[in-house]
C-alpha cells in the first residue's frame, strides 16, 4: 500500500527547488540584462520626475531625486549578489581546504586550526566585517573581505568533521593502498560525499552576506551614497513611504526575494 504520508512530504520538496531556482535566475537575468536596456543609468537625476510613476524610459519609477529606480534596483542586485558570492566562493576555498588539512594531518596542526576557528567564532560577525571596513578603503572589497573572514569557519568546522570520517572509510583506504594522489582521492571519493552539505551551507552562505550587507546598509554603516544598494535604498525611500510607496516595497520584495529563493534551494532535500 502507497504510503501517504510519504508521498506528501517528498511532494513539496520536489515542487520548492524549481521554483525557487526559477526565481534566483530571473532576479540574476534582470540584474544582468537591464543595464542593456536602461537608457538613463543609477545616478542620473531627473528632478521633475521625482517619485514619479512608471514610463517607458524608467519601468520601475523614480526614486525621491529623481532617478531611475530600474536602473538602481538593476544596480543593487548585481552588487549585492557578486559580492555575496564571491564571499562565499574565498569562504568555502579557504575553509574546505583547511579543514581537509586539518583532520588529514591531525595533531597539533588540527589543535591550532581548531583553536583560531573558535576564537574567530567568539568574535561577533558584524564587527569582523565593520572592522574590514575600517581597514580597506573600498567598501565592496571590505564586504568581501569581512564575510569570508566571518564564513570560512563553517565549511572548515563541516568538511573537518566529515573528513574524519571518510579518510578512514574502506574505499579511501583501497585508494591509499593502490598509490592514488591525494588529488584522486578527493576528487572521486571525498568529494562526491562532502559535496551535497557542503553546497547547501554555500546557499546559505549566500543568503547570510546578502542580508547583512542590507542589514548594514539600512542602518548606514555599508554602502555609501550615492551607490545603489538593497539596504541604502529602503533608507532613502522610507521618508516617503506615504507619497510613494510602491517605491519603497521594490528592493524590500526584491531582497525578500532572493533571500526566499537561496533558503529554498539551501533547505531542499536531497
Amino acid at each position: 500500500m502507497t504510503d501517504i504520508t510519504a508521498i506528501a512530504q517528498t511532494r513539496p520538496v520536489r515542487q520548492r527547488v524549481p521554483w525557487a531556482l526559477m526565481l534566483l535566475a530571473s532576479v540574476t537575468v534582470f540584474a544582468l540584462l537591464a543595464p542593456l536596456i536602461d537608457t538613463l543609468g543609477p545616478y542620473k537625476q531627473v528632478l521633475s520626475r521625482a517619485l514619479s510613476g512608471p514610463d517607458m524610459v524608467a519601468p520601475f519609477g523614480y526614486d525621491h531625486l529623481g532617478r531611475s529606480l530600474f536602473a538602481r534596483m538593476a544596480h543593487a542586485v548585481r552588487l549585492s549578489l557578486a559580492i555575496a558570492f564571491a564571499a562565499t566562493a574565498t569562504s568555502a576555498a579557504i575553509g574546505i581546504g583547511l579543514g581537509m588539512f586539518a583532520s588529514w594531518r591531525g595533531g597539533w596542526i588540527d589543535s591550532v586550526l581548531r583553536l583560531v576557528a573558535d576564537a574567530v567564532l567568539a568574535l561577533p560577525a558584524l564587527l569582523l566585517v565593520l572592522i574590514a571596513g575600517v581597514v580597506v578603503q573600498s567598501t565592496a572589497m571590505s564586504f568581501w573581505i569581512g564575510l569570508a573572514a566571518v564564513q570560512w569557519i563553517e565549511f572548515f568546522r563541516l568538511s573537518r568533521s566529515m573528513m574524519r570520517s571518510l579518510v578512514t572509510s574502506p574505499a579511501v583506504e583501497a585508494a591509499q593502498m593502490l598509490g592514488f594522489g591525494p588529488a584522486h582521492i578527493f576528487r572521486h571519493h571525498l568529494w562526491p560525499e562532502m559535496r551535497p552539505l557542503l553546497l547547501t551551507t554555500a546557499a546559505f552562505g549566500v543568503a547570510n552576506a546578502i542580508m547583512v550587507i542590507a542589514a548594514l546598509g539600512f542602518v548606514s554603516v555599508g554602502m555609501r551614497a550615492p551607490t545603489p544598494e538593497m539596504g541604502l535604498m529602503m533608507v532613502e525611500l522610507l521618508p516617503y513611504w506615504r507619497e510613494a510607496p510602491w517605491a519603497l516595497a521594490q528592493p524590500v520584495i526584491i531582497c525578500f526575494a532572493i533571500l526566499l529563493a537561496l533558503n529554498s534551494i539551501a533547505g531542499a532535500k536531497k
